[in-house]
């Protein structure tokens, strides 16, 4: 009988369960919302990472000889050479475009990152501690957002001026307060669990107990507002550009094509046209990614 048993074992190994990372992987390959969302951000990250090489030309590049020229596709005369056509001062457009993704990723990213460890770190505190602290944060959350964006930038953009790391550091402090409400409310619920109450009783502090058991049970929701924060602030970088509260000017940016084109709409209409299909596209795969983690990571979601 040992022997039988041992001979079955070796001739027939146990099968191996698949991780929850692979299952995830291929629930992704086979949703084609998901797989849409992550080519259309994909063609925004590889514009952005190899831009020197898939740029026909530098964005800065002006000739006035060819200022607002037809895409090629429109030029009858078959003497354009220009894919997306030029600007108001010759620029080629697609080169800009695909500098100009550049910023926006960064920005998007960058910002929300920072909106990120602010809110997570204090709704942590908020939802572990409770009391006066909640108490206090939650006040300082609801004067936060009862002080509108708009004017928040308009007068830090015009007391220090406008910039690139200025409009981020605006973007990343303006938006905590989304990740702190969502984080300290699942920490309330988190905390009264009985492997965390069995924490507390065998004498692990504070600390542990966040980093260990409250903070992994907080993080998909986090991961998923995360990505919906960084679509929402491409667009607040645009416009924000858009009106000059932004990034400067010098710098290809997709709100400062669109505002440099809106002079032109009727004779030059490709010059806002294609920045803002970019400013979609781009959006549009992170909100279309969005959806798949808040679908995944949430069981009660999941079908």
């Amino acid at each position: 009988m040992t022997t039988a048993t041992v001979t079955n074992n070796q001739t027939n190994p146990p099968i191996k369960k698949r991780g929850k990372w692979s299952k995830m992987g291929r629930r992704f390959v086979r949703n084609p919302w998901a797989m849409t969302g992550m080519l259309l951000l994909m063609l925004a990250v590889v514009s952005a990472l190899f831009a020197p090489v898939i740029a026909p030309s530098t964005p800065d590049k002006a000739d006035l000889r060819a200022r607002l020229v037809a895409p090629s596709w429109m030029d009858d005369t078959g003497k354009s050479e220009y894919l997306l056509g030029t600007d108001q001062v010759g620029r080629d457009l697609l080169s800009r475009i695909i500098y100009g993704a550049r910023i926006s990723l960064l920005v998007g990213v960058v910002s929300v990152l920072i909106s990120l460890v602010i809110g997570v770190i204090l709704g942590l505190i908020a939802g572990f501690y409770g009391r006066w602290v909640d108490d206090l944060l939650m006040r300082l959350a609801d004067v936060q957002l009862a002080f509108p964006f708009i004017l928040f930038a308009i007068i830090v953009m015009t007391v220090f001026g406008a910039g690139l790391w200025k409009l981020i550091l605006v973007l990343g402090i303006s938006n905590w307060v989304g990740f702190a409400r969502l984080v300290r409310g699942q920490v309330m619920s988190v905390k009264e669990m009985e492997y965390v109450q069995a924490a507390k009783a065998i004498g692990a502090t504070n600390l542990r107990i966040i980093r260990k058991h409250v903070l992994p049970n907080v993080s998909s929701s986090i991961i998923v507002l995360a990505t919906l924060n960084v679509a929402t602030n491409i667009l607040l970088e645009a416009s924000l550009t858009f009106i000059g509260l932004g990034v400067d000017p010098s710098i290809p940016t997709w709100g400062g094509m669109l505002a440099d084109g809106r002079n032109y709409l009727e004779t030059a209409w490709w010059v806002a046209t294609f920045p803002g299909i970019a400013i979609m596209i781009t959006v549009f795969g992170i909100n279309l990614l969005g959806d798949w983690l808040r679908d995944e990571l949430d069981p009660n979601l999941r079908v």
